[in-house]
């Protein structure tokens, strides 16, 4: 398995809009991203832009709040009442191939692969078999 792009790094947060206001006020970012929904995932999400010199997008970080009460991360915020970093997500040029590698691994895929924020593939690797960090796998954006 080759490391891909640190695509984005999932932030949990119980108010989408309270991060926002976070990011932009405390930490002077200059692009956030409308915030929409993702019921199927359980989940809104916004992403925040990373200033690049290069013109080569930067790392984004992902703001994820529940969407309803059967949101997978309110597990998260249960135990981290005021949020925090919940995943890194790494990019891949083929989303099937990586999913096998890391199965021929012997690594923990957490669900099925589906159609993540960015519109792209993804899966989740679970933490245990990922020094602790759950992992999102996701198939590189066309045009990137």
């Amino acid at each position: 398995m080759k490391l891909g792009r640190l695509n984005h790094i999932g932030v949990a947060t119980p108010s989408i809009a309270d991060s926002i206001a976070h990011y932009r006020d405390v930490m002077g970012a200059a692009h956030v991203t409308e915030p929409f929904d993702l019921p199927e995932q359980g989940v809104k999400v916004c992403f925040v832009d990373t200033p690049t010199d290069t013109g080569i997008n930067g790392t984004q970080i992902e703001l994820i709040e529940p969407y309803d009460d059967s949101s997978p991360i309110n597990g998260f915020l249960a135990k981290n009442p005021a949020g925090g970093q919940h995943h890194v997500c790494f990019e891949v040029p083929d989303i099937d191939a990586a999913r096998a590698e890391f199965e021929a691994m012997g690594k923990r895929i957490l669900g099925p692969t589906r159609i993540g924020a960015h519109g792209t593939p993804i899966f989740f690797l679970h933490p245990k078999d990922m020094q602790g960090m759950l992992t999102e796998i996701m198939e590189t954006p066309k045009g990137h």
